[in-house]
């Protein structure tokens, strides 16, 4: 059976329409998740509603450049950041990607300094390994909710539970 010219416009207008719906549902799905990261236990947990769905670990801001803490919001998503003098590359102090905070000057980003990673050691980001930011920048979008707590919030605290063996006694 051919098709008309008139079908084939209207077979690709409908093409593009179930790509449109497509990629706003799975823009949806990205913004009904949250980032939670406990600065004292050096944590990053990605959740959607209340399922875990990664948990990293994170530089985070040493005592003299604190990081901040309070409620976020992803305002910024990018590829190859620039900072200072610095142009994209692996000298770049900020990696591969940029996830900006709605807290002028704080993001989410990689780093070219892999080993502080676990510490107190940036200028109050949230510092990640490059791989690591980079799955992240897939999971998240602008708008989702980030929550930089300075005590261990309660999903941590489960997290960490899960991850301590059991007391063994008399074994």
């Amino acid at each position: 059976m051919k098709c008309t010219s008139e079908q084939n416009k209207l077979l690709r207008v409908a093409a593009l329409l179930a790509i449109a719906v497509a990629e706003a549902n799975a823009q949806d799905d990205k913004t009904s998740r949250r980032i939670v990261v406990s600065i004292p236990d050096r944590k990053l947990v990605l959740l959607e509603s209340e399922r875990i769905l990664k948990v990293y670990d994170v530089a985070v801001g040493k005592p003299s450049t604190p990081s901040p803490h309070g409620e976020f919001k992803i305002v910024a998503h990018v590829i190859g950041p620039v900072w200072k003098n610095f142009g994209p590359g692996p000298d770049n102090p900020v990696g591969t990607r940029w996830l900006g905070l709605s807290v002028k000057g704080y993001g989410i980003h990689g780093t070219n300094a892999p080993g502080s990673i676990g510490k107190a050691a940036s200028h109050g980001c949230i510092r990640m390994r490059n791989r690591d930011v980079e799955e992240l920048f897939e999971l998240v979008s602008t708008g989702v909710s980030v929550e930089l707590a300075d005590e261990r919030p309660e999903i941590v605290a489960r997290i960490l539970a899960e991850q301590t063996p059991q007391n063994l006694k008399g074994e």
